[in-house]
């Protein structure tokens, strides 16, 4: 399956290990993880030279080829916001929000009642790993 992966990116990188063991699982899965990169250490320096249209045109063409999007959430983030409602309002795909417990997720999340979105809260990696799992099963 063609997955969009979304995570915070400008607005802060230091849950990016988590990020690189999502897509990891991902593709050990057998699926394409189209935006991949978002997981990558050194994501920030192999931007330099992208313009922000750039990055924006081929993220919205990443949107507009995924079954789904996984999102992780617990970094605040404007650009995972707007692809998460891309996802869900524009394409009409389903998305799996993850989110460390204990964290304070915004109310435009957790009071979204939209069929297509999923928000998971997880304890530990495992934990994001299994809600993964259970999302891409159903």
């Amino acid at each position: 399956m063609q997955l969009y992966f979304a995570a915070s990116i400008r607005a802060g990188r230091e849950l990016q290990p988590v990020y690189a063991a999502i897509v990891d699982h991902l593709r050990r899965a057998g699926h394409t993880v189209l935006s991949e990169h978002v997981a990558s250490a050194t994501l920030e320096a192999d931007e330099v030279g992208q313009s922000d249209r750039d990055i924006y045109r081929q993220d919205i063409g990443w949107l507009d080829q995924a079954a789904a999007v996984i999102a992780e959430v617990t970094v605040p983030s404007l650009g995972v916001g707007y692809e998460i409602a891309y996802a869900l309002h524009v394409r009409a795909i389903p998305v799996l929000g993850l989110c460390r417990a204990g964290t304070h997720l915004s109310a435009m999340l957790t009071g979204c009642t939209h069929p297509l979105l999923r928000i998971a809260f997880y304890d530990d990696l495992g934990g994001a790993l299994e809600a993964i799992d259970r999302f891409l099963e159903a």
